[in-house]
């Protein structure tokens, strides 16, 4: 299995806004082949720090995910989100494969 976090900081104050669209996201990533899970992390000591975490049963899996069009759309309709301060944000990206549970 294949494990990747996006962990990215936002303002204090908009963090439950950040939150709520990701609690409706679109869910395109939950029908990719390979695609087991998707959680949204938030720090338990600094509330503006959240990570995205998907699992996807192997790191070719998810290399198609973010080769593929629906990936394309969602990241270009967050470049598009109106708040301008929330749509610059930059994750770091961190990949790992799963070696052990």
């Amino acid at each position: 299995m294949y494990t990747v976090f996006s962990t990215f900081d936002v303002p204090e104050h908009k963090a439950d806004e950040v939150i709520s669209i990701y609690r409706n996201r679109s869910k395109m990533v939950d029908t990719a082949p390979g695609f087991i899970d998707f959680m949204l992390l938030q720090n338990d000591k600094r509330k503006g720090e959240l990570t995205v975490q998907l699992i996807f049963d192997s790191k070719e899996n998810y290399l198609n995910w973010v080769r593929s069009e629906d990936f394309k759309k969602i990241h270009d309709l967050e470049k598009k989100y109106p708040d301008q301060e929330l749509a610059a944000i930059v994750p770091k990206v961190t990949q790992y494969k799963i070696v052990a549970r």
